[in-house]
């Protein structure tokens, strides 16, 4: 399990609009289902990895209480399923109905979305305004697998919790770890150096 941490993208940048599959039918254009929101969360993930298993259920937690408060939600899978078969849009179904997530759970098959948002990590978080500009993008909470510290969703909580009252958000933001996504061959993004 090697940890890789989020790339940080630019705090202010607009997001990268997309129309991607949502495993469980249907097809989601991030521009339209933002819409109305007062802000939103996309948070690239995946079936298999530990560090996204070990926040899976704070995570449906915490998106059931924003989600009721005006907050989008959106999940995205932008594996490699021919090298990472547990990762597939039928596994992806699995994990939607056992975990119970409320937010669509979509496929970006071509990884251009994943490289659109300079994602690195499963899990990676971005949380953007209702001007569609990022304010957050980092780390869930200081929970990891194994380092004995409470999974409570805090430094996204606490993101949320700013936007939703007009208060300005920190610059200084913690990283997101995880395992790296996992690129298909000769795909691989030049934004880690």
């Amino acid at each position: 399990m090697s940890a890789v941490e989020s790339t940080m993208l630019e705090l202010g940048t607009k997001a990268p609009d997309f129309t991607l599959p949502i495993v469980t039918g249907g097809i989601l254009n991030l521009n339209k289902y933002s819409k109305n929101s007062k802000g939103f969360v996309v948070a690239f993930i995946c079936n298999h990895c530990p560090y996204v298993k070990h926040l899976n259920r704070k995570l449906v937690e915490v998106a059931n209480s924003y989600i009721q408060q005006g907050i989008g939600f959106v999940a995205i899978s932008s594996n490699d399923v021919e090298n990472y078969p547990a990762d597939s849009p039928e596994k992806m179904i699995e994990v939607v109905k056992r975990e119970e997530y409320p937010f669509p759970y979509v496929y970006d098959e071509t990884q251009e979305v994943a490289k659109e948002y300079m994602a690195a990590c499963t899990p990676d978080f971005f949380l953007f305004d209702e001007k569609n500009e990022l304010v957050y993008r980092g780390q869930f909470d200081e929970s990891r697998p194994g380092n004995g510290k409470e999974t409570t969703g805090a430094d996204l909580k606490n993101a949320i919790d700013a936007l939703l009252e007009g208060r300005e958000l920190v610059a200084s933001q913690i990283p997101s770890i995880g395992c790296n996504i996992k690129w298909k061959p000769g795909n691989e993004p030049d934004y880690f150096g």
